[in-house]
């Protein structure tokens, strides 16, 4: 029995930032779904809370039929912490990803300054984003990103939503297994051994030469982790039977 697997993707992006995975993914007859959250994508325009994201993710699972591997980054992956805390039986592991930092005030301050800057701006820091992704990611990673548009608008009310989420302990109470995935590179893996303890059953891999957007980075080395992930999960609910 094959795990299917549901992506979460980041904040501004959208679904398309996972074309790789999930291309490579249903190459390999895997199921794969990938989510456009409140605000982002095909939804943008919709509020964004934290609890219309989980939901988001609980439909996803329950477009596939049966409990799934849920994989998120960033914001994806603070989503999917959540979700797999409020509906556990859905979520047979979780991938979380580029999200290894404690969302407390001081840091979200740190997002918010920039965030309220990007705001003043025409066009509220949309061709800032779209050189940055072109810079720093390699070029079919960038286009997947930016395919789905940049959700600049949805900035400001993700942080106040996530801000002060106490993602340790929905971490804690979620009983399945969790890979916490960061890039080497990536500044948001600053809490990854608190999150690694909170984890009933944990795993913290990371990736060399991968900064946030580990994924596109390390587009083969990514896919690979989470077709792993979800043989394990699918191993283990085999032996359970």
């Amino acid at each position: 029995m094959r795990v299917p697997i549901v992506l979460v993707h980041g904040l501004r992006t959208s679904r398309t930032m996972w074309r790789p995975q999930v291309r490579a993914l249903r190459e390999q007859g895997r199921t794969v779904v990938a989510v456009d959250l409140p605000g982002h994508g095909c939804r943008r325009g919709e509020p964004f809370t934290l609890g219309g994201a989980v939901e988001a993710v609980r439909d996803a699972v329950d477009s596939v039929g049966s409990a799934a591997l849920v994989v998120g980054l960033s914001l994806g992956g603070f989503v999917s912490i959540a979700a797999a805390a409020a509906y556990p039986q859905r979520v047979a592991g979780l991938v979380a990803a580029g999200c290894s930092a404690r969302p407390v005030p001081g840091w979200a301050s740190m997002y918010r300054i920039p965030t309220v800057l990007l705001d003043r701006l025409p066009d509220r820091g949309q061709a800032v984003n779209e050189r940055f992704h072109r810079l720093t990611l390699p070029a079919d990673g960038a286009e997947a990103v930016l395919d789905g548009g940049l959700a600049m608008e949805a900035g400001r009310a993700v942080i106040e939503e996530v801000t002060g989420v106490d993602v340790l302990g929905l971490l804690a109470s979620y009983p399945g297994t969790v890979w916490l995935v960061n890039g080497a590179r990536d500044h948001f893996r600053i809490h990854e051994r608190l999150f690694l303890e909170a984890c009933a059953d944990g795993r913290l891999l990371v990736v060399p030469r991968a900064g946030h957007m580990v994924n596109l980075d390390q587009p083969e080395i990514f896919t690979r982790l989470v077709m792993d992930a979800a043989d394990a999960v699918a191993g283990r609910s085999a032996a359970r039977e």
